[in-house]
This record gives C-alpha cells, sequence and structure tokens, in this order.
C-alpha cells in the first residue's frame, strides 16, 4: 500500500508571506515555528521564510531555536518564549537565541547563566494583560524592572524586547489589554533605553486589528494558509500544504484509499467533502488504515484522492475539515503521524 503524502508549497508559503508581510507593514513579521512549524517541517519552513526576506522567527521552545538558527546561520533573530532549563538557556546563549520572560524567578535564572558563561543575554520582558499564560503581573513589573536594568549594567542581560499574548475574547479586552501593554513599555521607557521589538498581537488581530499591532507581529497560522476555525477567508492566503492518498481498491463503485485514523485522521471527520479527479466527492468512512471515498465514473486503482488542501480538486481545507469537529485546523495538520510522507514542491 502506498504511503498518504503531505505536499507543502514552497511557492504558496513565500506568497503568503507576502501577503502577510504588505498587510501588517510596518510591523515586521515574526514567523512562528511552533509543532514543527504546524506539521510542514520546521527546517523548511525557516529555508523558506529567509529566503522570502522574513528577519523574526518565534521558535516557542530553545530547541526549535537551536535548529532554526542551525538553518539560518548568522542572519535573523530567533525567540524562545516558553521558560526553560538551566541547560536550555546555556543552549541559548551560545546560539544567540532571544529568551521570553514572563517571571522574576526564570530572569534571575538567565542572568545566573549569563554570568556563569559571560554571555550577554538578550531578553523579551512579558507583561501580562490579562490572558494569564504567564507574563509579570502589572504590580511587579517596576521592581522586576529594577533587575534588569542592574543586569545591563552588569553587561549580563539586554532588554531587547517587551511583549504579551492578548486573550482575544473581544475587542474591549483586547483594547484594555493594549492599554496595559502600552503602559508597561512607558515604565520601561523611564528606566533606560525602550527596546526595538514591542509585540503584543498573533494571527488574528495583527490581521483584523491594525491600531494593536506593535513594531513586530508574531504570525504562525496565516503564513501557513490556516485561517482561524470559524473566521472569515483571508485576502492573498491559501493553505500551504495538500493531504493526499492512492486509490487502492474499488468495492461496489466506492474508491478505498490508502490513509486511515492510525495516520492521524480523525475518524469523526466522515461525511466531509474531499477532491477527486473528477471533483468533490464524499468521504464516507475512515477506518484504521484506509478510507470510503465515494465514487465517480472511471475511478481506478491509482489515482490520487486529495483530503485537504487549497481546493484545486474540490477538497476542503484542513480548518473547514476542523470546523466540522470542533477544533481548529492546526490539529488536523500536526496530529499526522510519521506515515504521512512530506514532499516539498517549489
Amino acid at each position: 500500500m502506498s504511503r498518504p503524502v503531505l505536499e507543502i508549497s514552497t511557492a504558496r508559503f513565500a506568497a503568503n508571506i507576502r501577503a502577510v508581510q504588505e498587510r501588517i507593514a510596518p510591523s515586521a513579521l515574526m514567523v512562528v515555528l511552533k509543532d514543527d512549524a504546524y506539521g510542514h517541517g520546521l527546517g523548511w519552513a525557516v529555508e523558506a521564510a529567509r529566503d522570502a526576506g522574513v528577519q523574526w522567527y518565534g521558535s516557542y521552545d530553545v530547541a526549535s531555536g537551536i535548529e532554526a538558527r542551525r538553518v539560518l546561520g548568522d542572519t535573523g533573530r530567533i525567540l524562545a518564549w516558553v521558560t526553560s532549563t538551566d541547560a536550555e538557556i546555556d543552549e541559548a546563549l551560545r546560539a544567540r537565541v532571544d529568551l521570553g520572560v514572563g517571571s522574576a524567578e526564570y530572569l534571575r535564572r538567565i542572568i545566573a547563566r549569563a554570568r556563569h558563561l559571560e554571555r550577554r543575554a538578550r531578553v523579551h520582558l512579558k507583561i501580562d494583560t490579562g490572558l494569564h499564560r504567564n507574563g509579570l503581573l502589572p504590580s511587579e513589573w517596576e521592581s522586576v524592572l529594577v533587575e534588569v536594568r542592574a543586569a545591563e549594567s552588569a553587561g549580563e542581560l539586554a532588554l531587547v524586547g517587551i511583549w504579551s499574548h492578548l486573550a482575544e475574547a473581544s475587542d474591549a479586552e483586547d483594547d484594555e489589554a493594549q492599554r496595559l501593554f502600552l503602559e508597561a513599555v512607558r515604565v520601561a521607557g523611564q528606566t533606560g533605553a525602550t527596546p526595538d521589538a514591542l509585540h503584543l498581537t498573533a494571527s488574528a488581530a495583527s490581521w483584523w486589528r491594525p491600531e494593536l499591532r506593535g513594531s513586530v507581529s508574531r504570525i504562525g497560522a496565516f503564513c501557513y494558509g490556516v485561517r482561524s476555525a470559524e473566521g472569515p477567508e483571508l485576502d492573498g492566503i491559501e493553505p500551504v500544504a495538500r493531504l493526499g492518498a492512492d486509490v487502492v481498491d474499488i468495492v461496489d463503485g466506492d474508491a478505498v484509499i490508502g490513509i486511515g485514523a492510525f495516520d492521524g485522521i480523525p475518524s469523526s471527520l466522515a461525511g466531509c467533502r474531499v477532491g477527486t479527479p473528477d471533483g468533490p466527492r464524499e468521504l464516507r468512512r475512515i477506518d484504521a488504515t484506509t478510507s470510503v471515498v465515494a465514487g465517480w465514473t472511471g475511478a481506478a486503482v491509482g489515482d490520487r484522492v486529495w483530503v485537504f488542501g487549497p481546493g484545486d480538486q474540490g477538497e476542503d481545507s484542513a480548518t473547514t475539515l476542523a470546523e466540522r469537529i470542533d477544533t481548529v485546523g492546526e490539529e488536523i495538520l500536526t496530529r499526522l503521524t510519521s506515515r504521512v510522507r512530506r514532499v516539498v514542491t517549489p
């Protein structure tokens, strides 16, 4: 049985990046790389984004940041924002990966490791603006800034960014989050130089709320052509990846394709629309290693069926599939197993 394939288009990725950059300018794009670049492959994503002129990369964890640095060499800026171990801090400092800091305890560990290695740490200090996904409380912001500036004076640290996450629960709550964020930036500016990298918004808010953007915008899903669940289509954005499987049998007029739940396709997606050589058809059943698609005239073993993608043959996008089962398009992509071959196209 042939293996299913995830076809990944470098040209579509580059076009999406251009569309995002035009949309958010003059804010700089930080391409987010979490979950192995949303299942597309981190090394490929970094190389393609670099060739498209991207300067900022959001790696989430240090290990991904190290891999991004391997691809980028001496170019580009990388931010790893998850709280990390001392060993990971050391790796980040050696690889010139910026660190996101959301607690005084983590800040102190970074300063201690920078002192030990005699390397200056570059940090982005996070203010909690209401999401409560770590971050310094406004009540502790000033006292932590005292420690930051002391470490800067000692040559152990450079405050290069201030950032936060939006809850994106309502416009009013996001407006209040921006107020708290800008106040934190103002207070930081009273204690020393204001960092160049100010970033509050991720994909959705960066796209739809230009007044909330900072000097940098963290955007992941949209760069890969994955729109927000229940959200509108995005001008100039197309899915970068499409998932295909070949027909392995014809049974009672229906096509049996070589992909199933063991490959990461939720069995609850039965009933969705997939693309065939003769246009869209219903995906009738998802079994362990195969699935059954409503047949078409002339269907034959070896025909390619597209489970999701940009819609060239009538298939739905990953996000449209996700909406059927109350999740997000990223999950449809990232749950695919290693049996699905990743094939990069120009």
